[in-house]
């Protein structure tokens, strides 16, 4: 931003107020977002809707300091409702009236699909509630006058990911984590004593925490609301979890949404699942049902940024609304915080349920979107398609992690191998990088030899900074002698000029904490990182709270890309943040 933008920035708010609230089901990260519309707008809203129609002591003024300590807090400390008297004409006109008192013209709402039709509601029925305040003699011309339109921004707040038109919703990251910490925790369990665990997770009628859940720790079987079944899908599952008993397996994890249903709408729960398997097959299986928990506890640092950053974006949308302009919803495409038309996502929204009772499953699918539907296809590749069982190999793949280790290496080199099973090539496995490549390291991976890496940390193949100076001549041989015709390093690489055995397909997939791959916005192990140093800056913050002239200097990771300092010093709050690539004085 140039000093003219950030001077303009700056003034764009002078003599405008705003509001804030929560309304709906609390998520993880609204406190972000209200953080960051209070430092960049004036007024607060508490309690959602029930607080504008109550008014009073409701409604308050916010100042720099009365957000503070809230970023890493979970839930809303402005608290949320769903409101009964909002959804009547009279509880509205009440919200009218205590907005027109306040001066309130601009209203950021974070909540759900049914919090933001609420607003547009509201929005669309504003001047004739201002008519009607008027000739009842509550408010005067001059105030209807000076509140004549009413400018909404919604920023959506929901663990379930149900919203069509932003990729992630606020508060879902948060609830990914809290599964993948039980699953984690079920997993050890599991394997000591052979056994099947049923795990349901919340979404209503949404599939996307089950199926992220699925993707994320290689369930063998996931239930999903918006592509429920084969009607014989209790003999497959069966002999999927059999299949995977016979190959070497301890465990077995099966995924429900807790909207999952078959080709007819009739329910499948987590207790029908359980009672199939222990009578078909008659494994030990165990039913967990997670339940609210997944709505509480510390926010990611993913939710802490994505609540900060579409905190900011609604506030600049309402600066600089219009009479005209119509409501819109803060969003997230890619990694860009983008304006969309809120009731246009909102019907979408509601499309897919209705594609759902109506039994069009294919439609409902297209609806929640390109993201959606590739998870889905990437979990089937993954969990179900068999591996090719041709004796013709097309082509040889070799898999190897360079640099230092990075959180989620493993499941890369998993997804790696088995789809390369799948498209029937030979994958062989390098141990130790570069330096393994040269020594011959090397090994054939079959479908079972990556089983359960999705969960764990650092790499299991071993990996090294050092770069391939003085074995050029060794590695070569090791590609001829292995018949090496293709080369994905998960990490980074330098050079292949001297030798033509090195000019073979390189893939390179960025792996690095640092995240300062050049193309790409987010590498594997970045996001673990600034979960860490939140994770650290929450316990320091909590000590730093009960004491006075206290400066703590937190030193992350990063060589010369200020990535990380920078994010965690916006998910964390943090005064200043010095970076490599900003000059910067004390």
């Amino acid at each position: 931003m140039t000093h003219e933008e950030h001077h303009a920035a700056k003034t764009l708010g002078i003599g405008k107020a705003i509001a804030v609230l929560t309304s709906g089901g609390d998520a993880q990260g609204m406190n972000a977002a209200v953080w960051a519309v209070v430092r960049v707008g004036i007024f607060t809203g508490a309690r959602g809707y029930q607080g504008l129609v109550d008014g009073g002591d409701h409604i308050r003024e916010a100042t720099w300091e009365s957000v503070s300590m809230m970023l890493q807090l979970g839930g809303t400390v402005i608290g949320s409702a769903r409101c009964k008297d909002f959804r009547d004409r009279e509880g509205r006109l009440r919200a009218a009236y205590n907005l027109v008192k306040h001066g309130i013209t601009n209203l950021c709402v974070i909540g759900g699909d049914g919090s933001l039709t609420g607003a547009d509601t509201f929005r669309s029925e504003w001047s004739d509630l201002l008519s009607d305040l008027q000739k009842a003699g509550k408010v005067t011309a001059e105030e209807v006058t000076k509140s004549s339109y009413l400018n909404i921004v919604g920023q959506v707040g929901s663990i379930d990911n149900d919203f069509c038109g932003t990729d992630m919703t606020i508060g879902t990251d948060s609830a990914l984590h809290c599964i993948i910490e039980i699953v984690d925790a079920i997993t050890t369990t599991a394997q000591s004593h052979q056994r099947t665990f049923v795990l349901e997770v919340m979404g209503r009628h949404c599939g996307y925490l089950a199926l992220v859940t699925s993707l994320s720790c290689g369930a063998d079987w996931v239930f999903i609301p918006e592509c429920p079944p084969d009607d014989d899908w209790e003999e497959h599952l069966c002999s999927r979890l059999s299949e995977t008993r016979i190959r070497g397996s301890r465990l077995n994890i099966i995924i429900v949404a807790e909207g999952a249903i078959d080709k007819n709408g009739k329910p499948i729960t987590s207790e029908d699942i359980k009672n199939l398997v222990v009578k078909r097959l008659g494994y030990d299986t165990w039913v967990t049902v997670l339940g609210h928990v997944q709505w509480g506890g510390t926010p990611s640092a993913f939710d802490q940024i994505l609540g900060s950053r579409m905190g900011v974006e609604a506030v600049m949308a309402l600066l600089e609304g219009t009479p005209d302009t119509p409501a819109c919803v803060v969003s997230l495409s890619g990694n860009q915080a983008v304006r969309l038309p809120l009731m246009e996502c909102v019907q979408v929204t509601k499309d897919v349920t209705k594609a759902m009772e109506e039994k069009k499953f294919d439609e409902a699918m297209k609806l929640r979107g390109w993201s959606f539907m590739n998870n889905w296809e990437v979990y089937k590749l993954l969990a179900h398609v068999r591996p090719s069982v041709s004796k013709t190999v097309s082509h040889t793949v070799a898999v190897m992690n360079v640099g230092a280790p990075a959180a989620g290496m493993n499941a890369a080199v998993r997804s790696t191998v088995r789809i390369g099973l799948i498209q029937g090539n030979r994958v062989l496995v390098v141990h130790d990088s570069f330096e393994g490549l040269a020594k011959g390291q090397i090994e054939e991976a079959g479908w079972s030899y990556v089983g359960g890496w999705t969960g764990q940390g650092g790499s299991k193949l071993g990996t090294k900074r050092t770069l391939p100076k003085k074995s050029f001549d060794q590695i070569s041989a090791n590609i001829t002698k292995f018949n090496i015709q293709g080369l994905i390093i998960i990490g980074g690489f330098e050079g292949r000029k001297q030798f033509d055995e090195l000019c073979i397909p390189f893939v390179v997939i960025p792996a690095t904490v640092s995240n300062n791959v050049p193309g790409s916005d987010f590498s594997i192990g970045a996001d673990t990182a600034l979960n860490t140093i939140c994770t650290t800056c929450d316990r320091i913050k909590q000590s730093a709270a009960g004491t006075k002239r206290r400066v703590f200097i937190i030193e992350t990771m990063g060589g010369y890309c200020g990535y990380l300092a920078t994010i965690a010093g916006l998910a964390a709050g943090a005064d200043a943040a010095y970076i490599f690539e900003e000059p910067f004085t004390i």
